[in-house]
């Protein structure tokens, strides 16, 4: 792609971009001006006002810092986890046998339903919030990279196996690189469940964070504040889409992929 044709592109995704953002603001001042609505989707003239209200309380810093944490730690486990386990179900059915039923069966069952029960284990505060968000993210990915190792073309196998490769070998130069597309689509997925998850997970006892504040919030029916928390979540999450999306580039640079 010549240079003139990628600043072209570049600009087109701008102004899809502005056109995009120019849609969602009017649609929200609609439902802004809406008697059903209204008092559910306060527009940016009061939304702002309460980022703040929400900085002189002390809260927003204190509750962005306590989530991240939470995310940062239940997603990292989650993930050291879930690929070592995704190999193993890949490479031994016995293991995929005991265990791939059990994740299947866990993961069907919502956040909520067994988040007390953590409580009564582990106690109020952050600690239950990182383990359930840990169990829902290795849930999404362990499952998400077992079916892409599964998928991988038995005939690379094969030609390595006739070449000469050990089982190390190709795990190692045939697997790995192969399944990088996948671990990609597990991370993604990964993240979008601890953020889904927060919610719940905050709901835990914990004393910070934009789920417990959320949940707050919407208990006093203080919707300005808490429409601000949600659309802080949801850029919080295309963030971590934005980082995933890098990282993706300098892993698959060498995948085909469709313009």
């Amino acid at each position: 792609m010549s240079t003139k044709t990628k600043k072209r592109a570049s600009i087109s995704d701008k102004l899809w971009l502005l056109l995009s953002l120019a849609a969602a603001l009017l649609l929200w001042y609609c439902l802004s001006l809406g008697k059903a609505t209204g008092r559910s989707f306060p527009f940016l003239d009061k939304v702002i006002p309460a980022i703040k209200t929400m900085i002189d309380r002390g809260a927003l810093g204190k509750d962005i810092v306590s989530s991240l944490t939470c995310v940062a730690a239940g997603f990292g486990l989650g993930f050291v986890t879930a690929l070592p386990i995704a190999f193993l179900m890949a490479w031994y059915t016995p293991v995929q046998k005991i265990i791939e039923p059990w994740i299947n069966f866990i993961r069907n069952i919502p956040a909520l339903g067994y988040a007390p029960l953590l409580v009564i284990i582990f106690g109020v505060g952050k600690k239950p919030a990182i383990i359930l968000i840990w169990i829902c993210t290795f849930m999404t990915m362990s499952i998400t990279i077992y079916q892409g190792i599964k998928n991988i073309d038995v005939t690379l196998i094969k030609a390595a196996r006739v070449l000469g490769a050990n089982d190390f070998d190709i795990f190692l130069k045939v697997i790995c690189p192969a399944t990088v597309p996948f671990i990609i689509t597990a991370v993604r997925l990964g993240l979008s469940a601890a953020l889904t998850t927060l919610l719940a997970a905050e709901s835990t006892g914990a004393q910070a964070g934009i789920g417990m504040r959320i949940r707050s919030l919407a208990n006093s029916f203080d919707s300005p504040p808490m429409l601000m928390y949600i659309i802080m979540l949801g850029i919080i999450g295309l963030i971590l889409v934005k980082f995933v999306d890098i990282i993706e580039r300098k892993l698959t640079g060498w995948q085909e992929k469709i313009s």
